[in-house]
């Protein structure tokens, strides 16, 4: 009787472990099929209200989110699921636009790390009357920089400066108290900005 409780034991006990074995083998197999369709695309230093996009080679938006957190963003995608062609990814920060670019064929995904491009964005401050434009260019690329002021709901130009061959630029304007728009154009961007002082 002895022996039959001590097998009893064994048998369950082995039982026992089997099932648990078998039950976390088909929830890894499973997560591991998830995985394999998916992409996961890290970007560093990311701040909550930053604009995450993926566009096709015509620029045409696919998918858009607001990243809810600043740090680290991660995030799987079904990048297969797009038919064959040419994509990327656009990482829209404040001062900075950074592109992705991938390719889809025959639901093969491959990225194109040597084409990663990081293209600075104009940055506009405020104070004391002043509004201050600097732009960091490491390609040399040019700005244009155009300040229309609003006078009675129309804009009339008031200044119109274009900087070349440089890697730093910085302006500083003085205006008056009212209201302006101001346009600046580099690496086939616009960036329009309005000020009310």
């Amino acid at each position: 009787m002895k022996n039959v409780i001590k097998h009893s034991k064994k048998i369950l006990l082995a039982v026992l472990m089997l099932a648990v074995l078998v039950g976390n083998a088909k929830e890894k197999s499973s997560s591991l099929k998830k995985g394999l369709i998916k992409t996961a695309l890290t970007v560093y230093n990311v701040k909550k209200g930053n604009l995450l996009s993926i566009k096709d080679q015509n620029g045409v938006t696919l998918y858009k989110e607001s990243i809810l957190e600043t740090g680290t963003y991660k995030k799987g995608f079904d990048l297969t699921a797009l038919p064959d062609g040419d994509y990327f990814f656009q990482v829209d920060k404040e001062i900075e636009v950074k592109t992705i670019p991938f390719t889809v064929k025959s639901s093969t995904v491959v990225f194109k790390k040597d084409e990663e491009v990081t293209v600075f964005k104009p940055f506009v401050r405020e104070k004391d009357g002043y509004v201050f434009i600097t732009k960091l260019s490491p390609n040399y690329a040019s700005l244009k920089i155009t300040i229309y002021a609003n006078y009675n709901g129309d804009f009339e130009m008031l200044y119109s400066d274009k900087f070349e061959n440089l890697q730093t630029i910085g302006k500083a304007y003085k205006l008056e108290e009212g209201n302006y728009k101001i346009v600046m154009n580099s690496d086939n961007n616009e960036y329009v900005k309005y000020i009310n002082n």
